[in-house]
């Protein structure tokens, strides 16, 4: 069934009409997906043992894409029309908006949810189907590319588990790459074969890779145009006619698809005035040093006094074999290594940021450039060109094999090879231990409105609120806490107004922006205050567990 070097119709099954070879096919792409799921679970170990238990809840924003996903499975059957109209923040509108939607990751997990799956597993599920989607698209593009399934093999394997992906498991957006590689894919065939077809695909997978993650509105952009550049015989002079009104079609159509929620964003930008500065960009540009920095414990050693929190070097293997592409020419001779080496060289000198001398120009003068903050992670599309192109470097060490058995050899080496310069495991999580059932009763409190307390604002702390954020998901009572990628001026406000809580002005404000339940974490709130709380005669107990209290204000 395996060819570890082969021709690309051979491969890929392009051209085979009988349904044998159609058999062949599908049962090839099935066993390349369990390989990635093996390796997706293996890299994030102990997750998939207890993915109802484990979960990086010690980070803020782990709880809120958690609750995202949670949020757009329940609105989505329920009123679609406010589904950016979010509980958080009460009573500001638009909140999805303050930070990733996760549309197409929820979309995944959807039906866990609405079958009474918890969110932390929902979210775990996601994750790990990013690893193996990511890897398995990329897989499956380089192969088609190269004709060889030990090439798509490592090539995926670098997309998918590297010192970005696997540093950063709080942030699901991060492992849901999967769309970018088919969208270069669709790109290849439309400039070869200009049809209507080819333009739809390239437009359905730019759309769902903006909607996966909203920094890659901007990534994606660059990449395709800078692959389209090193293409100018396919889409200039006589052929221009024939491909620009199909790249048109592809554009127009992606941004019609995109408007509602483009327009989303555009409106709480206005009303909001969330915007990024330079000072911002400042702060998240990539430095030299963070291509040298990994969790990897192999290169932890030497490479761990470069991690900042963010990693983007690939391994000695992936850049030999991209070192290979470029050194023997294929890079630059084959049409669609050149399109991947573009794309990862541009995003390698964006993600540099301010440290560029004409950064700040296309930050005030070109359009999307002012959406992005951190402009490191623009390193996460060269990660992906890198890995394409190490496809590539495969592909040409297996022609050059004298014998089958060699090539197999090699081809297991260089796939374990880059498996072990990333790994990182047994990696370490935190243990949910479920949701206080008492807020189910809030749910049969209609219009109700909700604070709880601790009042978590204080510099880093504010993504502790994610921890109220998943309680509301037993009632999604609307509630003045948050945390999200932005925090608005009303969520500061009421906590200079709460400051000494449970004193008679903190309620009477409460009372004056609508609230109607106070829910108190008892087990989190200093003593002092909490016995503060237990004998205030403005507060009546409404429900409790004996940890979590609900008081109503009299």
């Amino acid at each position: 069934m395996f060819n570890w070097s082969s021709s690309t119709a051979s491969v890929t099954g392009e051209g085979a009409a009988r349904p044998g070879a159609r058999r062949i096919a599908w049962g090839r792409e099935l066993v390349t997906l369990a390989l990635f799921v093996l390796l997706a679970v293996a890299h994030t170990w102990p997750l998939a043992s207890a993915p109802n238990t484990w979960c990086r809840n010690d980070n803020g924003d782990a709880g809120l894409n958690e609750w995202a996903l949670a949020w757009v499975a329940h609105q989505v059957v329920r009123d679609p029309v406010h589904l950016f109209d979010a509980n958080i923040f009460y009573p500001e509108r638009r909140t999805l908006a303050f930070s990733e939607h996760l549309l197409p990751e929820a979309a995944l997990v959807a039906p866990l949810l609405w079958g009474g799956g918890s969110p932390v597993l929902a979210h775990n599920v996601a994750l790990l189907a990013g690893f193996v989607l990511t890897g398995w698209a990329m897989c499956f593009v380089v192969r088609r590319w190269t004709g060889s399934l030990a090439a798509g093999l490592v090539a995926g394997s670098l997309a998918a588990f590297n010192a970005h992906t696997l540093t950063r498991l709080a942030n699901l957006q991060a492992q849901h790459v999967q769309y970018l590689p088919l969208a270069l894919l669709a790109l290849d065939r439309l400039l070869d074969s200009p049809r209507v077809r080819h333009a739809l695909a390239l437009a359905a997978y730019v759309t769902l890779q903006v909607l996966s993650s909203s920094y890659f509105l901007l990534f994606t952009v660059v990449t395709v145009a800078a692959s389209s550049l090193v293409r100018p015989g396919d889409w200039l002079g006589a052929r221009f006619r024939r491909v620009a009104p199909l790249l048109l079609l592809a554009v127009l159509v992606a941004v019609l698809a995109l408007l509602p929620v483009i327009a989303t964003y555009w409106l709480v930008r206005q009303e909001q005035g969330f915007v990024r500065t330079m000072k911002d960009v400042r702060t998240y540009s990539a430095i030299w040093t963070d291509y040298l920095a990994t969790g990897a414990l192999v290169h932890w050693g030497w490479s761990g006094r470069f991690f900042r929190g963010n990693g983007y070097f690939q391994g000695f293997t992936a850049l030999g074999l991209a070192g290979l592409c470029l050194v023997t020419g294929t890079a630059l001779k084959d049409r669609r290594a050149r399109m991947c080496l573009a794309a990862a060289l541009a995003a390698f000198v964006l993600s540099f940021g301010s440290q560029l001398p004409f950064y700040e120009f296309l930050f005030n003068h070109v359009p999307l450039f002012d959406t992005v903050r951190s402009v490191d992670r623009f390193a996460q599309v060269t990660i992906l060109g890198v890995a394409a192109l190490a496809g590539f470097g495969v592909a040409w060490c297996l022609r050059k094999a004298t014998s089958r058995r060699q090539a197999l050899i090699l081809a297991f080496v260089l796939l374990a090879a880059v498996n072990i310069e990333a790994w990182r495991g047994p990696l370490t999580y935190t243990r949910f231990e479920g949701l206080p059932r008492v807020l189910r009763s809030l749910a049969g409190a209609p219009g109700a409105v909700v604070v709880y307390f601790p009042y978590y604002h204080r510099g880093g702390e504010a993504g502790l609120n994610s921890r109220f954020m998943l309680w509301s998901t037993l009632n999604w009572r609307p509630m003045l806490n948050g945390y999200s990628g932005f925090m608005p001026a009303s969520f500061h406000r009421t906590a200079d107004a709460v400051g000494r809580f449970p004193d008679a002005a903190s309620l009477g404000y409460l009372q004056s922006v609508g609230v109607t339940h106070i829910v108190v974490d008892g087990a989190n709130m200093n003593k002092p205050q909490f016995h503060q709380v237990t004998e205030a005669e403005g507060l009546k107990l409404w429900a409790s567990d004996g940890t979590v209290f609900i008081y109503t204000i009299r």
